[in-house]
């Protein structure tokens, strides 16, 4: 348990950095979109792809992915008849604010979270995989097909999913591990020390993010929604992965963990991304990633006291 609270205040701690460098302006006003497109484009690739091509397949894909995969759909489908049925929001609306109660921030906080608190990047990594494969395309679907302003193609999908870097990255180091190749150290150290920028960067422009942002202003009319949305991320959601994993799939001790843990991250930013590209449910992606975001990392504490 001191090592998993080690864990958390290591990436808090780099957090505050953040923060810090965020508000004093030290780095320019561009800091954190060239940060993040660092980690994105050239860190994260790197280091998923030196983590993957040393894991065992088993350990990725199987079990986790099934309570990933389960844990996210059911999380979706709940809140999505809950804010259509009950709330009276538009389609495209629950569509948008069922994304963020279960898209996850599989990236700029999942990978660190797995590497300080879990101990390996490769936890993240079905999470990471389902997400960007499959998660995230279907909404993105659903949200072309119910909007008028958007068309995309499945071809276009495909292309969308093949051309992310953290599918690239993950997916050369997963057939390295399913291959057994060794890759020539003179190959890896470069990529190592690539990778090694990745959590830092991620976890510096993750706190400059967190500075001057106001969420849950009753003028917005939707406050009721973000609380919704923010509570089914971090309660239902790993509440639910705990359900599938434990009573379903017999996982115990540090398996069961991982993918608790993995469950209660954040939402992910790509949820205000997608409300902008489709004009929808702005306030509550924007708020529901603030506030869960702020909240997150004392509730996955609350996590790795419960599970102890």
């Amino acid at each position: 348990m001191l090592g998993v609270l080690a864990g958390f205040f290591v990436v808090w701690c780099i957090i505050l950095v953040g923060m810090f460098v965020g508000r004093r302006g030290i780095l320019g006003t561009n800091a954190r979109s060239v940060l993040s497109a660092l980690t994105f484009f050239v860190a994260s690739p790197a280091l998923l792809f030196e983590t993957l091509g040393k894991a065992r397949l088993d350990d990725v894909f199987a079990a986790p992915l099934l309570v990933t995969a389960a844990g996210a759909i059911t999380t979706a489908a709940l809140f999505f008849v809950i804010v259509r049925v009950l709330l009276k929001r538009s389609v495209p609306e629950s569509l948008m604010s069922s994304m963020g109660a279960s898209l996850a921030n599989s990236a700029n906080l999942g990978i660190p979270i797995a590497v300080f608190v879990l101990g390996d990047a490769s936890y993240v990594a079905p999470l990471l995989i389902f997400q960007l494969a499959f998660f995230t395309p279907l909404f993105l679907m659903a949200l072309d097909a119910t909007t008028s302003n958007h068309r995309t193609t499945p071809l276009g999908f495909g292309l969308m999913i093949l051309r992310n870097p953290m599918i690239v990255g993950s997916g050369l180091g997963l057939l390295v591990a399913g291959t057994g190749w060794r890759v020539p150290d003179l190959v890896m150290q470069p990529i190592h020390l690539i990778g090694g920028a990745a959590i830092p960067a991620m976890l510096i422009a993750f706190g400059m993010s967190l500075n001057g942002s106001r969420p849950l202003q009753a003028s917005a009319g939707r406050r009721l929604d973000t609380l919704l949305a923010s509570g089914f991320k971090l309660v239902v959601h790993p509440a639910l992965a705990y359900v599938f994993a434990r009573f379903l799939l017999g996982m115990e001790e540090q398996a069961l963990f991982a993918v608790v843990v993995t469950s209660s991250l954040p939402t992910a930013q790509n949820v205000f991304v997608a409300a902008s590209r489709y004009q929808t449910g702005l306030t509550v992606a924007k708020d529901t990633v603030l506030v869960t975001t702020v909240v997150a990392v004392p509730a996955m504490i609350c996590v790795a006291l419960l599970l102890a």
